[in-house]
């Protein structure tokens, strides 16, 4: 976690670089889709974009585990960054999948499995953010926190499992479509390209977070001891 938040800068300044450099091969190098056209160009942002937010959960998942071990608050910490940018990913996910559907489904949205699997994770971890905010006793909170994590997450391979257990629209895994012979060559460099910038600009994002989060750890702590001595 300290070399995240050490390593702003670096990240920051690689993840702009990525970004630009995955836009051009999105937008321009890569070639149009012989079906959706240029409309499926969407897919270099929606696709990053929903991977940032599973990791962002599998972030929450891995360090509640270790906060009920080790009873570190440093840990819930790193839930909560977590969280709050799993949540604003989700958010930006089922938006863009949204305008991506409305050309070529027809609708804005549809109670696929996988789509409402991603609602259902939404509204979970909305949920867990709202717990956050109620519980005063940093431990309390932290604890209760670290369960729900931990309950939540099992809906990410659910998500996954969806389109391979009930019929619906919506595409298989995102690895299984990097594998798909059919693919040009070009766009699965492009959406490589871009996989990786939104991981680098996750990773800054949640340095900065984790930065934030330390001042607002230890004014919870103070507020705590002094409503003890009331």
């Amino acid at each position: 976690m300290e070399w995240i938040e050490r390593r702003g800068q670096v990240l920051g300044t690689a993840a702009l670089g990525l970004l630009m450099v995955g836009g051009y091969l999105g937008l321009v190098w890569a070639p149009p889709d012989v079906n959706q056209h240029d409309v499926m160009r969407i897919m270099y942002l929606h696709v990053p974009i929903a991977w940032d937010g599973e990791l962002a959960f599998g972030v929450v998942f891995v360090a509640s585990i270790m906060y009920l071990w080790k009873r570190d608050l440093k840990w819930d910490r790193l839930a909560a960054a977590a969280a709050e940018l799993g949540v604003l990913f989700t958010a930006l996910t089922v938006a863009l999948g949204s305008i991506w559907a409305r050309p070529v489904w027809g609708v804005w949205w549809t109670w696929d499995p996988k789509l409402t699997a991603t609602a259902v994770l939404f509204i979970i971890y909305v949920g867990y953010l709202m717990l956050r905010l109620v519980a005063e006793d940093p431990v309390r909170r932290a604890r209760q926190a670290a369960v729900v994590g931990i309950v939540g997450f099992l809906d990410v391979p659910l998500i996954h499992l969806s389109s391979q257990l009930w019929r619906g629209l919506h595409q298989g895994a995102t690895f299984r479509v990097l594998q798909d012979p059919t693919l040009d060559d070009r766009m699965q460099v492009a959406l490589i390209v871009n996989l990786v910038a939104f991981t680098v600009l996750f990773a800054f994002f949640l340095g900065q977070r984790l930065s934030l989060g330390r001042l607002e750890q230890r004014r919870d702590e103070i507020l705590w001891e002094e409503a003890q001595r009331v």
